[in-house]
């Protein structure tokens, strides 16, 4: 099984059902859950079963799309005051991912842009569309960034990523794996992915390693303390990563341990690249020190994983599931518009990627 085959998140036929692949399962079981009411969506992106910036993004769209249709009233403004309370509803259940708000934020918009000129029954067409549209946008522009990377790479490259930024994390291809996807659309069989486990939650160990291995790619898994040995052994040589949010000045939040992974690349002159939708740029934000990092559970590191607690009863545990890299330690930004390189501010101006001077992005 090629996990590039499998859907992670898409609208059921009749349009009823946010169809997703439980990604706490795998790489054990492949199973698909079924969600219709709206604290089974929160619930499966506030605990993972959906995860991975993008793929947050479209299941937003696709849920509160869906929840929006379950609106029995035909007043408009009973129906935009009930999609913005499932909107809102729904923007709670995780901080740091940008796409989560923006997904939502879009689908406001054409609320907003229609609720005056079509019905409530045509305005829930209109959002089923646009829901419809953000997925299938999502493909094209993580194959857009996949072209992108893959022309950095050479034959026989050492590749390291962290977290899981591949077909898992959005509807097909991914951001910081897709140049992998694209390799082996353009033949190349000789690459070699070392994937971070990525504790406390794995996601390397469990999706990045199971998505490699299953595509047929050389793959090795190592522990997070592992990379710097590595790379000063010449085994490593490009890093690709993907991100949650990324500030106006090129500083951007991943997966915890992100930021120690781009020091050591400095260190040992590795490039850095951040694969990166323009949907995760958030020129609202001008640095990383205003990105909201979530704190989730300790039990996920003292327990989750082990048999029995694995740390002593009453200690103090830290949790935070992201950490924000400094724009300077980023060889590249890749966007489905072109490679950023610094001063990054200055390039998504001209990218059309944030506002210039003149307000126009």
């Amino acid at each position: 099984m090629n996990a590039l085959h499998l859907d992670t998140v898409r609208l059921s036929e009749d349009g009823t059902e946010l169809v997703i692949l439980d990604q706490t399962l795998l790489p054990g079981a492949v199973k698909y859950l079924s969600l219709s009411k709206a604290e089974d969506i929160w619930e499966a992106i506030y605990s993972l079963r959906v995860r991975g910036a993008p793929a947050i993004g479209v299941a937003a769209a696709c849920g509160v799309c869906l929840l929006a249709a379950q609106l029995e009233t035909g007043d408009m403004d009973a129906f935009c005051a009930g999609f913005r309370a499932q909107k809102d509803y729904l923007n709670s259940a995780r901080p740091t991912a940008v796409n989560l708000s923006w997904a939502l934020n879009r689908m406001e918009r054409v609320l907003e842009e229609n609720r005056h000129t079509l019905s409530v029954a045509a305005l829930k067409d209109r959002l089923y569309q646009e829901a419809r549209a953000i997925r299938e946008e999502d493909i094209a522009i993580s194959r857009s960034i996949g072209e992108l990377g893959f022309g950095l790479l050479r034959h026989g490259d050492g590749i390291l990523t962290h977290c899981n930024a591949g077909t898992l994390a959005t509807t097909k291809y991914g951001t910081a794996l897709a140049p992998v996807y694209l390799a082996l659309e353009h033949g190349w069989t000789d690459l070699r992915v070392f994937c971070d486990e990525t504790r406390p939650l794995l996601q390397g160990a469990r999706l990045s390693a199971f998505e490699m291995q299953s595509a047929g790619v050389d793959t090795t898994l190592i522990c997070d303390n592992m990379a710097s040995y590595l790379m000063g052994r010449g085994e490593v040589d490009i890093i690709f990563v993907g991100c949650d949010r990324v500030a106006a000045n090129g500083d951007f939040a991943n997966k915890i341990g992100t930021s120690g992974v781009a020091v050591l690349a400095r260190h040992y002159g590795i490039p850095f690249y951040v694969c990166a939708p323009s949907s995760t740029i958030d020129p609202a934000i001008a640095g990383g020190d205003q990105i909201v990092i979530e704190e989730r559970s300790p039990e996920e590191v003292t327990e989750l994983w082990y048999r029995s607690r694995m740390a002593p009863a009453g200690v103090k545990v830290r949790n935070p599931a992201f950490d924000v890299t400094d724009h300077s330690l980023v060889t590249g930004i890749i966007t489905e518009r072109g490679i950023a390189y610094p001063p990054f501010d200055r390039a998504f101006v001209r990218m059309g990627l944030v506002p210039g001077e003149g307000g126009q992005a």
